[in-house]
């Protein structure tokens, strides 16, 4: 049996997607033991719980000064892509994304949400981890 693809669309070096468990899995699945490396991990991770309907992940990774108390999920989206526009390292723990994920609602109308992702990298116990900030939508 093949293994799931993961809805992030990263693929290996030989452009096959990496599967679920191998990429934004291992993130979703361990949110205490295995922090994403990096704010193009975490952003990807964050686009595949939205997928999944993962709300826990959401909110452990969105920054506690602009963490909301809930997250809901419009009944019937379907998330069709994503796309990686760009990567800013701005310092060691400072990072922004730019992407284009893609949606289509339960009525059938596909859209478009264009961001610009911030990251802050701060320390949780004894290790390091990134969260999200905010954005800006293009």
């Amino acid at each position: 049996m093949k293994p799931e693809s993961c809805p992030c669309g990263r693929r290996d070096r030989r452009e096959f997607p990496l599967a679920y468990t191998m990429c934004c899995g291992r993130y979703l699945e361990d949110i205490a033991g295995t922090p994403a490396p990096d704010a193009e991990s975490l952003m990807r991770s964050r686009y595949t719980a939205f997928v999944r309907e993962r709300a826990d992940y959401l909110l452990a990774t969105w920054h506690p000064s602009k963490r909301p108390s809930t997250v809901t999920f419009e009944p019937g989206v379907k998330w069709l892509g994503l796309d990686v526009r760009s990567r800013s390292v701005l310092d060691a723990d400072h990072a922004e994304v730019e992407f284009v994920a893609r949606q289509r609602g339960a009525s059938g109308e596909a859209t478009r949400l264009h961001e610009r992702s911030r990251f802050v990298r701060e320390a949780d116990g004894d290790r390091e981890r990134w969260y999200y900030v905010d954005g800006d939508r293009k």
